[in-house]
Order: C-alpha cells, then structure tokens, then sequence
C-alpha cells in the first residue's frame, strides 16, 4: 500500500484532518523530543486495537459468524504498541508532567472512541490509518535527527533485541526501523479493514 490514503469521501477527509491538527499540540510539546514523544504516543496509540478488538469480537458473538480473524488482528496490534512502549522505556524516562498527562489522554480517548467505534467502525478505522501514517512520519524524523548526529545512537536494548530479532551490535537507528515497519503494518491493517467495511464486505 502506498504512504498516504488519498480521502475518497467525507468522512475520509474529516478523519485525516483530525489527524493533523492532532499532531499539532504534540509537536509544540515534545518538539524534538522524539523519545518522549514516542513513550507518551504510545500509551494512546495502544488503545484503538484493544477497542476495535474487543468490539469486533463482540460483534461475531453476537452475529455468530466469523470475524475473519480481524478481532486478533486489532488485540496483536494494541500488544504490539504497549511492546513499543517499554522498548522506548529502556531507552528513556517520561517526565512527571508527562505521567500525569497520560491518565485524562487515556480515559477520554477510550471514551470518546468506543462511542465512535458503536455508531462507526468504519470511520474508525480510517481514523487510525492516518493516525499510523503520522507515527511513521514521526519515527522517520526521529531516524533522520540520530542520522545527523543530533540524537545518540547507543547500542539496542535488550528487549529490543528479543522482540525483533535483532543482531547483537544492533544501535537505536535499529530499533527506529523496526518499530516504523510496525507501524507501516498498522496503517495498511487500519485502511484495508476501513475500504472493507465502506464496501460491505465486513
């Protein structure tokens, strides 16, 4: 799948927007801080998979029909973010402030979500397609500032190292990438399931 999912409707492009002006209030808090904007991200970005998970699950309880495996689809990729999460722990520490931020974050976009999943799973998904395409950007930066020296390299954590499989000599530059495939997964998992349900055919 290509990097941006061009909006094919209203919807699309009121999810897209979202994005953007999401994005806005964490580049003026973080601003270069790319290890603690990752670590704080990463508490959010771990919460549409369990959702839509957990609803998807529902919905083929209630249906008795097959979920297509989507349901362990969407919980593999909320484990997957919080793996994201204590990766960039062993690497740095949160600030107080950030601590603290991260409860009313959690609980209104749990709130806010589910509602939007009830009355749109569809939207939803799309939502976080672009949500995805963001992280990828900011992981690229992030590659981009330990490339140009202005962020250190060390060596891999070692729980990095186990969850990827990485080589032993392996640095953060590593890390970054791996993690940016990740996201890159999320993002083409989130549009196609969203293109799917526009279709009918989910």
């Amino acid at each position: 799948m290509r990097n941006h999912y061009n909006p094919k409707c209203l919807s699309d492009r009121l999810s897209s927007c979202l994005v953007c002006l999401l994005r806005q209030p964490a580049d003026l808090y973080f601003g270069k801080d790319y290890v603690r904007r990752a670590m704080v991200i990463e508490t959010i970005a771990a919460l549409p998979g369990m959702i839509g998970g957990k609803f998807q699950h529902y919905k083929s309880l209630r249906w008795m029909r097959t979920d297509h495996g989507w349901s362990h689809l969407l919980l593999s990729e909320a484990e997957n973010e919080r793996a994201h999460l204590m990766t960039m722990l062993a690497i740095g520490r949160p600030t107080l402030m950030d601590r603290i931020l991260v409860w009313p974050l959690q609980f209104g976009f749990c709130v806010l979500y589910s509602l939007a999943y009830i009355l749109s799973p569809r939207i939803c998904h799309r939502f976080v397609g672009y949500l995805e395409e963001e992280a990828i950007r900011s992981y690229t930066f992030f590659l981009e500032e330990i490339n140009a020296g202005h962020i250190r390299n060390p060596a891999a954590p070692g729980l990095a190292k186990k969850l990827w499989e990485l080589p032993e000599h392996a640095r953060l530059s590593d890390v970054i990438m791996a993690i940016r495939a990740d996201e890159m997964r999320h993002r083409d998992n989130n549009h196609h399931l969203a293109s799917q349900m526009g279709k009918g055919r989910f």
